[in-house]
């Protein structure tokens, strides 16, 4: 789960991780009255979307005076801010974050991360951070540095040691800087984060550490230890369709492609769309409704991957273990009476009581094409895509 970063910069707060002066704002007005209130000039007002490389879009902007704040707020709120991460549809901006100007001597980059390969987690730092961190990633790695810390022990000062040298901090800045990273990896650890960053963490004239921007993503098979998360949580930032499967628990995120497909288990899901691929379609999105499914929930899959328009086809792979077949029959035949199918319809079943579900669905009177093996079918669901 993601987060904005007005909400990212009040964990901050509360874990005592020094941060500008400001507040989020809804509207012009109160983005002006934000400024108003910070107590001089410049002012930075940015675009609060979920989503990295607002700067470069023009989604951050300085303000020298309460007029100026007026017309950049103006310009923000309500743009559709395209970047790197949007993608090129790009996403409305609803809601602003207005903060002090700072005087800022040196950028660097700092993030916190779980490392599987080494089962460790990892701090990650550069001084060269700034709007341009990827591109110092792919073309001069060796300027990120890597401390590597055991879960089970905690940080220590020596991780903070390490990573504050290896970033060549001024004497002043070292001893502002260990006390948030050590805060600040609490923080990553007390709520389950899958992703801490700050891009950029700046020194300012007086040698101060403060964490300019700040992004917080979170484990979201975690949420239910975390009340007061799920409460930052933005359906606006999120697709809708992902929002009405999470309603149903299911496992759905939209893809690009044009071919639909419902599938039970993550690993049988992600085997069929690349069979799908290798077939030389495109899979519109995953579905995995889970080994316990009912045949409501099936229903419900099926509504939803008939609302996305891309889909001319659709393709249902389930191997029936838990979920039997034929309640996944039951499931798909509810939510074609309901739902009015319109697109092609490929099945491919085996497992627990497949010889039912074969016989629900060629006595429901549906359209559909059933497949031998998950090869045929994805064969003849790329065919009619095609």
């Amino acid at each position: 789960m993601k987060i904005h970063e007005y909400q990212a910069k009040e964990l901050f707060k509360k874990y005592q991780v020094p941060i500008p002066e400001g507040s989020p704002a809804s509207t012009v007005d109160e983005a002006v009255s934000v400024a108003e209130g910070l107590g001089g000039y410049p002012v930075v007002v940015k675009a609060q979307i979920h989503a990295g490389g607002r700067g470069k879009g023009g989604g951050v902007k300085l303000a020298q005076s309460a007029d100026e704040a007026r017309k950049v707020a103006g310009e923000i709120l309500g743009m559709t801010l395209v970047t790197h991460q949007t993608g090129p549809e790009g996403q409305e901006v609803k809601k602003l974050l207005v903060e002090q100007g700072l005087d800022i001597k040196k950028e660097l980059y700092l993030s916190i991360i779980p490392d599987r390969a080494t089962a460790s987690i990892v701090i990650m730092a550069s001084e060269a951070g700034g709007m341009d961190i990827e591109e110092v990633a792919a073309k001069t790695p060796e300027k990120i540095i890597k401390v590597f810390v055991d879960p089970l022990l905690g940080i220590q000062g020596y991780h903070c040691r390490e990573a504050a040298f290896g970033l060549n901090l001024p004497p002043a800045a070292i001893k502002a800087f260990i006390p948030m990273l050590s805060k600040l990896y609490k923080l990553f650890v007390d709520y389950d984060c899958s992703l801490l960053e700050i891009n950029p963490l700046v020194i300012t004239g007086d040698d101060a550490v403060i964490a300019l921007d700040a992004k917080v993503n979170f484990d979201s098979n975690a949420l239910f230890r975390h009340k007061d998360i799920i409460e930052y949580r933005d359906l606006d930032e999120e697709d809708p369709l992902e929002v009405e499967a999470s309603k149903y628990n299911l496992n759905y995120i939209t893809l690009d492609g044009n071919v639909g497909n419902m599938v039970n288990g993550a690993g049988l899901a992600m085997a069929t769309m690349d069979i799908i691929k290798l077939a030389g379609a495109e899979p519109a999105n995953f579905l995995d409704v889970g080994g316990g499914a009912s045949a409501e929930m099936v229903e419900n899959g099926f509504r939803i991957m008939l609302s996305d328009k891309k889909v001319k086809g659709i393709l249902i792979n389930i191997f029936g273990g838990i979920l039997r077949c034929d309640v996944l029959a039951e499931g798909v035949v509810q939510a074609a009476k309901k739902t009015g199918i319109e697109v092609p319809v490929v099945v491919r079943m085996e497992g627990t009581n497949v010889e039912e579900g074969r016989k629900i669905l060629a006595d429901s009177g549906l359209n559909l094409t059933t497949a031998v093996d998950l090869k045929d079918a994805a064969s003849k669901v790329a065919e009619i895509v095609a």
